[in-house]
């Protein structure tokens, strides 16, 4: 619908066609080729056949605009009951959104008392007893294997790639720890100083369990990853994930946080490690709710934590591929291609699965980019030429400004549009703004 004086009527095109998305979801600007509102739902474009699946994935230069499209879009769609969980914080850009909904952003790093513990129990603890015992055997062999995974993703942060054994024996570890083996009559919380010391010091049942001929081998083929998990106790990490959560999670806030931004000053692998606990602390919390609820998930710099392995990589292609079956809509936050291909050697499997997550969102926004970067966006996105153009052209000319691709079909012009109140919540320039003063 259009309004416009009578002085401006007689000069509207007559046969402009909508833009073709449904007017359904966060209203998110206008399309400059239509003139129309632009609307983004990706659950309802995935029900109309529009899309795929309902994953994002969001691309632009620093200060093009791509932290306040982020929020703008979780904030809106908060008015349809979906959530938003921002999984690492890494600059700490989205505290702000948080304080001015009530919420207390969960900060970790130094100075920070917040504690969580990688392993942790989550929702499962609390319903556990009103399980009946096949249901109890699903949950914990999901949750067992999910452990599994992170440790073995854990140990190859510190150089040692796990073997098939060694994740046979984290199982039989995680699965003594927390008393799996008692006729799942209670579960007994797990850290991984736990999983350490068991390894270092097993018991007899476990190294026969394992089928080793006798302690000492066992000591001798464990060593390498009971080092790399204990040099997570005791380096940069310490104390961060290893010792009992110390918080709870406020289900029914419309957004939670793990600000990361305290954790800068521990070097970027340290920053990568929590990112993949998080990753896989959010999933466990998320996928245990059962509430039926649809969340966004916001994975900003997810770069980062695929830089730390093969199994660091795959956790995420696991996520963005289950994403339809758990009820989440994940968000990846990048600044071009080439940040996929930084997470291995080059023709590595690691970087063939990363570039495959592409094709896992069906949602592409395109912000402003540099020529380079656009034919990188271009080939890998098969962008016609005129959408290059739009990202190298008229996206560099305005904050905001962004292609936005859904699946193969042309792409739309987008502006986004933020109230006064918005840009003062998403001014990312503020720190600087205050360190600089006032000018004389």
């Amino acid at each position: 619908m259009y309004q416009a004086a009578t002085s401006e009527v007689g000069g509207l095109f007559p046969l402009l066609a909508a833009n073709g998305v449904p007017a359904v979801g966060a209203r998110m600007g206008y399309d400059t080729l239509s003139g129309g509102a632009f609307y983004c739902h990706p659950i309802e474009w995935l029900l109309r056949g529009l899309a795929t699946n309902p994953n994002l994935v969001i691309f632009g230069e620093p200060g093009r605009g791509k932290s306040s499209t982020v929020v703008a879009f979780c904030l809106r769609m908060m008015l349809f009951g979906i959530t938003t969980l921002i999984s690492g914080d890494v600059k700490g850009e989205y505290t702000p959104l948080l304080r001015a909904l009530g919420v207390t952003p969960i900060a970790l790093g130094r100075g920070s008392p917040a504690r969580l513990n990688a392993l942790d129990l989550g929702p499962l603890a609390s319903r556990w007893n009103g399980w009946s015992l096949t249901r109890q055997r699903e949950e914990l062999t999901g949750v067992l294997g999910r452990w599994t995974k992170l440790l073995a993703a854990l140990a190859e942060t510190q150089g040692y790639a796990p073997t098939v054994t060694d994740e046979a024996v984290l199982a039989a570890v995680l699965r003594r720890l927390v008393g799996a083996g008692d006729g799942y009559t209670a579960l007994t919380p797990v850290t991984i100083p736990d999983v350490a010391r068991e390894l270092a010091d097993p018991a007899e049942d476990l190294w026969r369990e394992a089928r080793f001929a006798g302690r000492r081998e066992f000591l001798d083929h464990t060593r390498q990853i009971t080092d790399a998990l204990s040099n997570l106790v005791l380096g940069p990490l310490a104390g961060l994930f290893d010792e009992p959560t110390n918080f709870t999670l406020d289900f029914d806030a419309p957004v939670q946080s793990m600000d990361l931004s305290l954790l800068r000053s521990r070097g970027d692998q340290a920053i990568a490690v929590a990112l993949t606990c998080l990753g896989s602390w959010s999933s466990l919390i998320t996928d245990l709710q059962d509430d039926g609820e649809i969340r966004i998930v916001v994975r900003d710099e997810v770069w980062r934590q695929m830089r730390l392995g093969l199994r660091a990589v795959q956790a995420v292609d696991s996520d963005l591929r289950l994403s339809r079956a758990e009820r989440k809509i994940q968000l990846l936050v990048m600044h071009k291609p080439s940040d996929l291909l930084s997470v291995g050697a080059a023709g590595s499997q690691e970087v063939a699965i990363a570039k495959d997550l592409l094709a896992l969102c069906s949602t592409r926004i395109l912000l402003g980019q540099s020529t380079r970067v656009a034919d990188e966006l271009a080939t890998d996105l098969a962008l016609s030429e005129r959408e290059q153009d739009v990202t190298t052209g008229w996206a560099m000319e305005r904050r905001g400004r962004a292609l936005w691709k859904i699946e193969s079909s042309p792409g739309y012009k987008v502006q986004t549009v933020l109230s006064p109140t918005e840009l003062a919540i998403f001014d990312t320039n503020a720190q600087l703004r205050a360190r600089t003063g006032p000018a004389t």
